[in-house]
């Protein structure tokens, strides 16, 4: 609103956005409000604006949230503790900048938390039913990637190669997600960053070994091409058993980047796990899932990681 005010204040043609995924969402936000107008809490949902939003530019320094190439953007309703999910193909940045030199002397915890959200993008986009070749495609380079260069660009912030390479998977699983959607783990993990204002790549890496278990017992098959981009010869197994493996690494990678292993450590209660699961079911990402978890799954879910 803050931003808003001082478009229309200064006259203002576009909106030049640095950062991570947080301003780059704001942008979107103050775009969609200076050509529609209304309230942020209008646009929460699927393409509930009319308009297209004012020209952003968006300069991005995380390789993590793919908010500069995407047309899905989050704003904290503070009132309510909820993240809103705002699906728009009118907010989409009309010029974007990943530029790895931008992203080196990124503290680590950042980058992990980041390049793990980076990878839920690209999971989420393979398991969901909104997949199509070409987004199988896009996400499967992206987890390649990430298996290959996020511990190299934790290690090391200065690693250019590293850094670049992270800079290729967030654009390849950002245009898988933007076409083929999300799913569970988002839902869950916008709840958490509501709720307790954690970072939310933080939240996606210790919800989606959880989450993904669960799918994979009702689509296996879609973990063989993961499993096949981070190592594992496919020949003659299961689905299951590349279900199996694909999960397995991904928990080994968060732990490998230093992702916390339990949400107490970060300060959430069981007190507030039925307002998790409530609002988990309404998110905007929760029906890419290729399945819907109960509210009591939900809670199981929440409390295995607590």
């Amino acid at each position: 609103n803050q931003g808003l005010a001082f478009l229309k204040k200064e006259n203002c043609d576009f909106i030049i956005s640095v950062g991570g995924g947080s301003p780059q969402d704001a942008a979107s936000g103050i775009s969609i409000l200076a050509t529609n107008g209304g309230d942020m809490r209008d646009y929460e949902g699927v393409h509930q604006s009319k308009k297209k939003g004012l020209p952003v530019v968006a300069i991005n320094t995380t390789a993590g949230t793919s908010a500069e190439i995407t047309i899905n953007y989050v704003i904290t309703d503070e009132d309510r503790g909820v993240k809103m999910v705002c699906v728009d193909k009118n907010s989409l940045a009309r010029i974007s900048v990943n530029d790895p030199e931008l992203m080196v002397d990124k503290p680590a915890a950042l980058t992990a938390a980041t390049g793990m959200d980076a990878l839920t993008h690209a999971v989420e986009a393979l398991v969901t039913p909104g997949a199509y070749p070409i987004t199988d495609a896009t996400a499967v380079a992206a987890v390649e990637l990430i298996f290959n260069y996020l511990p190299r660009a934790v290690k090391d912030s200065h690693d250019i190669e590293a850094r670049e390479q992270m800079v290729y998977a967030i654009f390849l699983g950002g245009m898988a997600f933007n076409n083929a959607g999300l799913g569970f783990v988002h839902a869950m993990a916008h709840q958490l960053g509501g709720v307790y204002d954690l970072p939310h790549g933080v939240c996606n890496a210790m919800l989606l070994p959880i989450v993904e278990r669960e799918n994979a017992k009702r689509v296996p098959e879609k973990f063989r091409k993961i499993a096949k981009a981070i190592g594992l010869d496919v020949t003659n197994k299961s689905n299951q058993e590349c279900a199996d493996y694909a999960i397995k690494k991904i928990r080994e990678l968060s732990i490998e980047v230093g992702i916390p292993e339990k949400l107490s450590e970060l300060g959430v209660t069981e007190v507030d796990l039925n307002k998790l699961a409530d609002n988990s079911l309404k998110d905007a990402c929760a029906p890419g899932n290729p399945f819907m978890p109960t509210k009591e799954e939900t809670i199981a879910m929440f409390k295995e990681i607590l």
